[in-house]
């Protein structure tokens, strides 16, 4: 018996699945704006403690939408590898889903440790602490580069692959990847290229928005009947 269109319907969370990727972009400006500007590489302990002193309650919540957001690229993932799976590509499917994961992780540590000098009220004696942790939080940014190249690359090649995306397209995520490859080498120790600079705050991050967006309009242009929901 087939199921009626609405909230229940196969194709309701079929969509509401494959739009995830947009659901991502969202929420993630959301969350950056919240959350603010954290002090950058070698920023004194003072301002360390001034910034997640009084900024206490955004970065707590900019941090609990960034987590909640992570469940958004999990399964937009996930409808990626479906997507792959059913077009006998499951190769990249695999690779994309991995990749999501340890993404995933990086972020969370990353989050954990803004959480953690908000959450503790850099008591005095602590500045060494705050600064190693702070140091250790840029650094997360810049390895979290790798995998979220991984991931690009992975959708990319594989909705190329399974004739889901144009070849302009192909070469525009292929582009995305290079960038998203170097963001891994911002070790400079100031300017643009620094773990603090402009390219790893900015560019790197805008690389898999853009992507999830794209992805995420191509894969929601066709829902095939799925007896998955």
């Amino acid at each position: 018996m087939s199921t009626a269109p609405g909230a229940h319907s196969g194709e309701f969370w079929e969509r509401l699945w494959r739009s995830a990727g947009l659901q991502f972009v969202g929420l993630f400006v959301v969350a950056w704006v919240i959350y603010g500007n954290p002090p950058g590489v070698g920023a004194p302990a003072d301002a360390i403690a001034a910034f997640y002193g009084s900024h206490r309650a955004r970065v707590l919540l900019g941090t609990f939408f960034f987590g909640l957001n992570i469940l958004n690229l999990l399964w937009f993932t996930a409808s990626i590898r479906t997507v792959l799976a059913d077009a006998g590509k499951d190769g990249w499917g695999a690779a994309a889903t991995a990749a999501s994961a340890a993404f995933g992780a990086l972020f969370l540590l990353q989050l954990s440790v803004g959480a953690v000098l908000a959450a503790s009220g850099l008591r005095s004696g602590n500045s060494g602490l705050a600064s190693g942790l702070n140091e250790f939080g840029w650094a997360l940014g810049v390895l979290i580069s790798f995998p979220r190249a991984m991931l690009i690359m992975a959708g990319t090649f594989g909705l190329w692959r399974a004739a889901w995306i144009s070849s302009s397209l192909f070469g525009a995520g292929v582009g995305a990847v290079v960038l998203a490859v170097l963001g891994g080498s911002t070790w400079q120790s100031g300017g643009f290229w620094a773990p603090d600079g402009a390219f790893a705050r900015f560019v790197s991050p805008s690389l898999l928005l853009l992507w999830a967006a794209v992805a995420s309009r191509v894969v929601s242009k066709r829902l095939p009947v799925r007896a998955g929901w």
